[in-house]
This record gives C-alpha cells, structure tokens and sequence, in this order.
C-alpha cells in the first residue's frame, strides 16, 4: 500500500532533475529532454554525443533511432575506443572498416545490432561447374589459403570429366519442436495419438498455415519423454530458409493443442528435436532444410592429368580414412574430408546464417571405381539450410554472389527453386572440395600445396 502510494505522489510531484557534466566520473541515470532531445544533439558534434553515451546519458543502442544510421556507427565506435582504451586496448577499432562498403540503414533492425562497423572478407569465385547440364560459378569467402583453388581444381575435374555433376532434392522442409508438458506420461501419450489422427493434424495444418501466405506444414511428429511431448513440425518454406516461419506458424498449432488440452504448458517453442545449430542423430537421418544427392562420373585420364593421382588411390584413401576413419572416431554425419570448409564459405558469401554450418556440413562422400576404370563420386548431405530471399540476402554484397549464382530472391515462376538450387550449388562446391583434397591426400600433396597456396614467401608483406 505505502509503495503503491508512493508511486502515484511521484508521478503528481517528479523529484527534480539533475545532468552531470558530460566527462563526468559519476554516471547520469537520468536523461534532460531539453539537453538530449534529437533537435539539441543534431547541432552536437560527434566527439560531443559520444561522451553523452559514455557517461549513460544517451543509451548507445538507440542510437539508430535519434540519427542516420551511419551517424550512429560514427558515435558508437568513439564511445567504444574510449571504453577500450580504459582497458589498455587503445585505438582497437581504427583498422575494423565502418565507411563506404555496408549500408547500415538496411542493416538496422534486420542483421545486427550495436554496429561499429564490418568484418571484410574475401570472396574467390570457383568454376564454372557443369551442374544438371548448367555452367554455374560459385562465390567462397573465405580467410585459408588453398581453399579456393583447391575447389576450383575439383571444378575442373567435374566438369571436365565427363557429363558434370547431377544432384536433387530428395526432401525439403525445415522444423520446428516445442516442448509441450503434459500433467502425466498417460496424457502425453493422449496427446501424440491425438496428433498423429489425420482429421486432427488436418486442423493443425490449417492454423499453421493461416499463418504464412508460403509456408506448407507437411509432418507433425510427436516425441513423448514422460510427461513431455516434442512435437516436431515440418514445414516447406518456398525460398526463405525458413525458421521465422515455421516458429510463427508452431505458436498457432500450440494454440489449437491449448484447447484440446486445457492443462499443457508451452516450456520452450523449441525443445531441441528440431534441430537447430547442433549436432543431431535426428537431422542425420530425418532431414532439415534440404535434403541433397549429388555424383559425378570422372574418367581415368582426368583423375590422373587433373587431381595427379589414381583411380585406386582416390577410392582406397576414401574408404580409410572417410569411413573408417569417421567410424573410429565416433563421427555422426562427419563421414567426409571437410565438407564443413565449402559449406561455410558459401555460407558467408550467400547471407546464409553461418551457424547452421553444424548440420548443414552433415555429408557422407562415397567413392568407387566404375567397370571402365573411372571415377564415381557421390555426397549425400541431409540438412542443407539456405534461403535466398530474408536475413543476410539482402545485403548487396550477398545479394550480389547469390546474382552470380542465378538465384537471387523469390523464384516467381517457381515458389521455392532458388534456394533448392543454392542448396545444390552448395552440394556441388561440397563435392568438388572432398574430390580434390581426396586427391591431394591420396598423392601426398597435402602439405605442398598449403606451403604454396597458404603462406607468403619470405619477405613478402
């Protein structure tokens, strides 16, 4: 009662307002609209607005909405040199570039936040890759040496040894899995025969999808552990890579399974059976995103003018050390030389979220000798996550690689076809690493071609 008192004799009679001087020791928690209003501080200088954020007067993440946006960037990175000069680290940010290259107003509200500038990468272009009977160049931004051309020697490889590389999309559907919690292990069990009747998950299906003019949701497959049920929903997001969606869409399913169940409680929207960002039996074999095939039949001549090596070589290396090797160390979808490598590279140079390189890199290559004497190769990833149209995409420098690719944005003719085939050309640079670091591996080359691709000659700056 007294403070609730209090409250109202506050709001009728406001303690007066003090402003510490701006280089003042003591933080301001309070902040002067006559003092910090946007039309005092627009006649400010930089150097001035600065020490408004580092003395708490203005908080640096609002930043954005009080100027332009690069402005802003300007602010943020005087306030932070100052703070990390206070640690010793003085002038930390002066080589991080902030001008020229990003537009940050289309970076605010959408890529990041508390901006103080960009990270350059490079990005080397691979190909062309004859892939489904297309010439296609694939961009790689990427930091280690030897990556690149060592890609694009298993481009040339592809291409030239024979009819190219075909791939498909054998499933697609990106997930989602709340954790439902139940007041017993015999209403969970209710609850997953409730699901799994088709009239229900046809109700399910149709709140879902009232969500999303894209979004199809295909499965709905519950998990019961006690008195927890994981729903895990399946959802086919046309060509955005698709988690906003299929969370937006799980919120309206869980709202009809509130009904049905007037005692289950939402604990997290996901419970970790999607899987996302992790390392999981479940998107090994059940897929995520899109699930891709991908071989290619390589000639004797080639392998051995191209990759210098031999047929035996290539599928004994393969055998020992991808699939044994991986079998002794307890890998789990890790049956490859390094598919990790391309499939971030692209990643980066795509706008894709880099941190579903965990399943995205799930990959098994298989290598055999033909009756002929050639090479076949093949790679079979199952949780390739990419869309071409939301997050990173729509950076120019992104957009621009996913233009050299030929899937940019939305396919209007066919809802979908881009990021299917941004998740083949992911498959294809995958195949073309494994094939020549397969080969440098099986000629002993490894170490060489890094001491020429990876390090600067002596002397060198």
């Amino acid at each position: 009662m007294y403070v609730c008192m209090f409250w109202i004799y506050s709001r009728i009679h406001p303690p007066a307002q003090s402003i510490h001087p701006v280089c003042s020791s003591k933080p301001s928690t309070t902040t002067s609209t006559s003092s910090t209003s946007t039309e005092d501080l627009s006649q400010r200088s930089n150097d001035e607005i600065a020490q408004l954020v580092i003395s708490h007067q203005i908080k640096d993440h609002t930043l954005e909405k009080r100027f332009d946006t690069h402005r802003a960037v300007e602010i943020r990175r005087l306030a932070f040199d100052h703070k990390l000069s206070s640690l010793g680290n003085a002038s930390a940010l002066s080589s991080l570039p902030y001008q020229h290259s990003l537009d940050y107003s289309s970076v605010y509200g959408a890529n990041c936040e508390i901006v103080v500038g960009y990270v350059p990468l490079p990005v080397g272009m691979v190909g062309p890759v004859t892939l489904n009977n297309e010439s296609v160049y694939i961009p790689m931004a990427t930091t280690e040496g030897c990556l690149v051309a060592s890609t694009n020697r298993g481009c040339k490889a592809i291409s030239q040894g024979g009819t190219g590389a075909h791939s498909r999309i054998v499933k697609d559907g990106i997930t989602r899995a709340p954790c439902l919690r139940l007041p017993s292990a015999m209403a969970a069990a209710d609850m997953k025969a409730w699901c799994e009747t088709p009239v229900h998950f046809q109700r399910l299906k149709a709140a879902f999808e009232s969500t999303t003019s894209f979004g199809k949701l295909t499965s709905c497959a519950p998990t019961v552990a006690g008195k927890n049920v994981y729903l895990r929903l399946t959802c086919v997001s046309g060509d955005a890579m698709g988690m906003n969606m299929v969370s937006k869409g799980s919120l309206a399913v869980i709202d009809v399974l509130q009904r049905e169940f007037p005692s289950m409680v939402l604990v997290a929207l996901s419970g970790n059976m999607c899987t996302d960002k992790k390392a999981a039996a479940m998107n090994w074999i059940e897929g995520r995103g899109k699930s891709v095939v991908i071989e290619t039949t390589i000639s004797k001549k080639v392998v051995e003018t191209i990759l210098k090596t031999s047929v035996g070589r290539m599928v004994s290396t393969n055998y020992q050390k991808n699939l044994i090797g991986s079998a002794m160390a307890g890998s789990m979808g890790g049956f490859n030389a390094h598919a990790s490598n391309n499939v971030t590279a692209v990643f980066l140079a795509t706008g894709q979220d880099p941190a579903q390189n965990v399943e995205s890199s799930n990959c098994i290559t298989l290598v055999e000798e033909t009756t002929d004497g050639d090479l076949w190769m093949s790679c079979t990833m199952p949780s390739i996550e990419v869309g071409t149209v939301g997050g990173g995409t729509s950076l120019a420098a992104q957009a621009a690689c996913l233009k050299a690719i030929g899937c940019q944005g939305g396919n209007s003719n066919c809802p979908g076809g881009n990021a299917k085939k941004l998740a083949q050309v992911v498959a294809a640079a995958t195949m073309a690493g494994e094939l020549s670091l397969l080969a440098a591996l099986a000629a002993n080359e490894l170490v060489s071609a890094h001491m020429q691709h990876n390090r600067k000659p002596a002397g060198k700056k």
